[in-house]
């Protein structure tokens, strides 16, 4: 079969179009035939051996941390699944991921795709998706009618996020550029602030939740708008626990986890027509370095998806 992998750490260059052997699932994995994956930030970082605290890398490495695809095979002791059902979720980034024509992975982290739109719109939304939810409501505890603002709206996890958050009754404001204004707005949010032009702490105040995906003085600046008893959730390093402890705010970071409870509640939305993924573009997977360049570039709106099939 045909993968994306890595054989070493660097920039997108070593990102390498090879064949491989097919791979065989254990007694708890499916093997999936990979439609569609997607691109996400934390390639990047494990291509550049900046993720090795969090997911130490063996060589070589498929990377690919989306899947929408069919269950071709099933270990043994699979129960959840049976051969032809379509699938979707987010691999271990430890393990082979999905830009390849073939992909192993453990059943318990699958849930049925949403049946209401095609594999290339499903592998947008697990990472993504399952960070958005867990971040704005295992971690934020985001409730109806508070105030929540969230950073780089317009990106892959923001884009969810606004969407779940105005689902959830929550009044919404989302930070971006001023080319993703009118978009952030358009998918939910009530308030859209140019993070360019304009000092978010000066705009707005009295925040329930904070939802972080940028770090450093964005993460820093945020704790000057959160309520007392709030909460700050990050995605990246909670850099400032002791600013925010004298404040009587919560500072948390997380990375999300692959629960097939939580895929199947976001299906469920998505097939309701409540919640949409957003993507940018679509490359085949011999383009996947592109993909990745364009990744590079940090000015995504919504998603970049790689079509297998």
């Amino acid at each position: 079969m045909k993968a994306a992998r890595i054989h070493e750490f660097g920039n997108t260059d070593v990102l390498e179009l090879e064949e491989t052997e097919k791979p065989q699932p254990q007694d708890h994995e499916v093997r999936i035939k990979v439609h569609a994956s997607s691109v996400n930030p934390v390639d990047q970082k494990i291509m550049a051996g900046a993720a090795q605290q969090r997911f130490p890398t063996q060589f070589p490495l498929t990377i690919g941390w989306d899947v929408s695809g069919v269950v071709e095979a099933a270990g043994s002791k699979v129960r959840r699944f049976s051969i032809g059902d379509e699938v979707y979720g987010r691999p271990f980034p430890t393990r082979n991921g999905a830009f390849a024509e073939y992909l192993v992975m453990e059943a318990d982290q699958l849930a049925l795709k949403p049946k209401s739109i095609d594999h290339i719109h499903a592998a947008a939304a697990p990472l993504a998706g399952l960070t958005a939810w867990q971040g704005l409501f295992k971690f934020g505890k985001l409730e109806k009618g508070q105030r929540v603002l969230i950073h780089a709206a317009s990106g892959g996890v923001g884009s969810f996020a606004v969407q779940f958050a105005k689902w959830k009754g929550a009044y919404v404001i989302g930070t971006g550029s001023a080319d993703n204004l009118a978009f952030i707005k358009q998918i939910g949010a009530d308030e859209a602030i140019d993070y360019q032009n304009e000092r978010f702490e000066e705009k707005t105040g009295d925040i329930d939740l904070v939802f972080d995906l940028i770090g450093k003085e964005t993460q820093q600046r945020s704790l000057q708008v959160i309520k007392p008893g709030g909460r700050l959730v990050t995605t990246v390093m909670p850099e400032y626990k002791e600013e925010a402890k004298a404040k009587h705010i919560q500072l948390e970071g997380f990375t999300a986890q692959s629960y097939p409870e939580d895929l199947e509640q976001i299906a469920g939305l998505i097939d309701e027509g409540l919640i949409q993924p957003v993507i940018s573009a679509v490359f085949n997977l011999d383009e996947a370095k592109k993909a990745e360049e364009m990744n590079a570039q940090h000015h995504t709106r919504g998603k970049i998806v790689i079509k297998v099939i």
